[in-house]
């Protein structure tokens, strides 16, 4: 196996302008190309994922990480310790602080073993389906420690199989290949997810993501007292989550709306394998289109879950998906019973709470409904936020009653 791991020594410095380690002194991680004192450490001499140790302007030491000199966001702190650098050892390290966190918590190996700065371990994601790791990296300065990761991942978990899914678009900004491949064992096409004593086959090698969305686990059981008797509507449903969930709570019908035909396939079987199949209907089609039918037809839910992709990926981006948020949760009420049950949901981290909410409001007056917030979620305690990094923080559940003026 080959080792890029080095000694502190062999670390090359970084040096960052005067005043520019504050940010990292209060406990960020990360560099932009613009703090970095490029006279005395040219972005020139170094190399995408190379080893570095942060130094502030007059030399003192700030920690070991890794840099990209290409991309904005250059460089990200790892270990503040020089005794402790970033390398194969303090990989395991991290990976069993990791592990005794979620071991604490959750009583089956199913939940988000690793996230990235969450856990220590910037351009990291680890999801764990049993037997099976799912790794994603997302830099290039982890994706040159890639056999490290791989046999810290072995080390500390002796897993049956380890895939890599590094198709995200992220990796195209770090000058990264886009690929899945198995890493060690063999892959199943489909594996089994438990959560809360119910079950969901999920497609690791293609589904979203890593084939299961883990932050959600704590909110999707937050609607669970509310469903029993009630008519659910889950829109984005993927394979079928909140749905599938709602109808294994107790609602009389729950229908499940994703444009993905093997999605909604996946979300098919998992109705079957949780026994609600006679309560689950499943429609193919855009969101915003069927919403629209829905409305038009007159048909009204007790409750209605919109839990879509992130509309704002970039801060360019932000007023038209801003607008679609808008649009999204207007249309989600026009389908809701007088006095219903909305979830809404959004990854967005450049949407904030406030904004999620102050969308709600406005959309609620636009229909001359009255809305109140019964409660609140964000992502599951697997997806930990250092508070130093709020860009950490990026999902938000907002339940609110929506009721006649």
């Amino acid at each position: 196996m080959t080792t890029h791991s080095v000694s502190p020594a062999e670390f090359a410095p970084l040096r960052l302008r005067k005043n520019e380690d504050r940010r990292l002194r209060a406990g960020h991680l990360w560099v932009y190309s613009n703090e970095i004192d490029v006279e005395a450490t040219p972005l020139r001499n170094f190399q995408p994922g190379q080893p570095v140790a942060i130094q502030a302007n007059n030399g003192q030491f700030i920690g070991t990480g890794y840099i990209n000199p290409h991309v904005l966001l250059c460089a990200r702190l790892v270990s503040r310790d020089v005794e402790h650098p970033l390398n194969s050892s303090l990989l395991v390290h991290r990976l069993n602080v990791a592990l005794s966190l979620r071991e604490r918590i959750y009583e089956r190996p199913f939940y988000r073993l690793v996230y990235g700065e969450g856990d220590g371990l910037p351009g990291l994601i680890v999801d764990r389906y049993g037997d099976l790791c799912v790794a994603q990296i997302t830099t290039a300065g982890m994706e040159r420690l890639k056999d490290e990761v791989l046999a810290a991942l072995q080390k500390v978990l002796k897993p049956a199989a380890v895939l890599w899914r590094n198709d995200s678009p992220m990796r195209e900004l770090e000058g990264l290949d886009r690929y899945v491949a198995e890493a060690v064992g063999e892959v199943p096409e489909l594996v089994t997810v438990e959560e809360d004593g119910l079950h969901f086959q999920v497609a690791p090698r293609t589904g979203q993501k890593t084939g299961w969305f883990y932050d959600q686990r704590d909110n999707r059981a937050r609607l669970d007292r509310y469903v029993r008797d009630r008519r659910v509507l889950d829109v984005f449903s993927y394979v079928g989550a909140w749905g599938i969930r709602a109808a294994a709570c107790g609602a009389r019908e729950a229908q499940v709306v994703d444009s993905s035909a093997p999605a909604l396939e996946l979300a098919r079987a998992n109705a079957a394998l949780n026994k609600v199949s006679e309560r689950v209907q499943f429609q193919q089609g855009d969101a915003f289109e069927v919403l629209k039918a829905l409305r038009e037809a007159r048909e009204r839910f007790d409750v209605v879950v919109v839990d879509p992709p992130a509309f704002i990926k970039r801060r360019k981006d932000f007023k038209e998906g801003a607008l679609a948020y808008r649009r999204l949760n207007e249309m989600a009420m026009q389908v809701l019973e007088r006095d219903g049950l909305l979830v809404s949901c959004s990854c967005s981290q450049l949407l904030s709470r406030d904004l999620l909410i102050q969308t709600l409001l406005q959309a609620a007056r636009h229909l001359d409904r009255n809305l109140v917030i019964l409660e609140q979620g964000r992502q599951g305690p697997d997806h930990p936020v250092p508070p130093a990094i709020p860009e950490t923080e990026y999902l938000k559940m907002v339940l609110a009653r929506v009721l006649p003026a």
